[in-house]
């Protein structure tokens, strides 16, 4: 069996994990300075929630008509993913009109976004072992000082975008791009994500793949530890 040699991550619901969508409304409210009762916002964040509008959150229960075709190219670039999740979070609705790009700005922010618990240390130990890592992700904006902000930046190689490629997994292309961004051959590869299909598709490049599963980080203390029982 070839030696993995270098591990590429995905971030949303792998290394990191979205805040919840009433905790997500709420900050939105507080940046905007709207009001609403606890029990509307309850029912428009669990609105919110269901109509998919959280970006790393849940996906749509119901894709509507107009915004179908952007869903399968939001995050190859910035203009698409902000038209997608505002269109969304404009199917519920709220008591300011403000608030729909309150909601995109807060889901970018540092505070929005919490590391499973054995991210670092699993990051860390990597670099300690001098194995090339990187994150690669499906967005439609910069994740690199929210890395930088949970103090995970420093131990990643690199960093690849969809957005910045206009390309996104489970585009072989993009794998592939990541894989050079180590230094490395694709056979030597191995891709952490929590999504079969996008992050799965490493393998029709020759990368190895290790599933996770997209919890609560709560629920997923060790889920990451896996990966250094497979590098050599």
């Amino acid at each position: 069996m070839t030696t993995i040699k270098g591990v590429l991550f995905d971030f949303s619901g792998t290394l990191l994990r979205i805040e919840p969508a009433e905790t997500w409304l709420r900050a939105a409210l507080r940046a905007t300075g709207v009001a609403m009762d606890e029990a509307e916002l309850t029912r428009r964040a669990a609105e919110l929630e269901r109509a998919g509008a959280l970006p790393g959150g849940s996906s749509p229960v119901a894709l509507p008509d107009g915004l179908a075709g952007l869903w399968e190219i939001r995050d190859r670039d910035a203009a698409h993913h902000r038209a997608l999740y505002t269109g969304l979070a404009r199917q519920v609705p709220l008591p300011a009109e403000e608030l729909y790009d309150a909601l995109y700005e807060r889901h970018m922010t540092a505070a929005a976004w919490r590391p499973y618990p054995d991210a670092a240390e699993v990051l860390a130990e990597l670099r300690r072992r001098g194995v090339p890592t990187g994150v690669l992700s499906n967005i439609g904006w910069d994740l690199r000082p929210v890395l930088r902000a949970h103090g995970l930046a420093r131990y990643l190689d690199s960093c690849v975008l969809s957005f910045e490629h206009g390309l996104q997994k489970p585009d072989p292309r993009l794998f592939a791009v990541a894989c050079r961004e180590l230094g490395l051959d694709p056979s030597t590869v191995l891709m952490v994500g929590d999504d079969r299909t996008a992050d799965g598709g490493a393998t029709a490049l020759g990368c190895a793949y290790l599933p996770v599963d997209h919890l609560p980080v709560e629920r997923r203390p060790e889920g990451l530890r896996p990966v250094l029982d497979l590098v050599g």
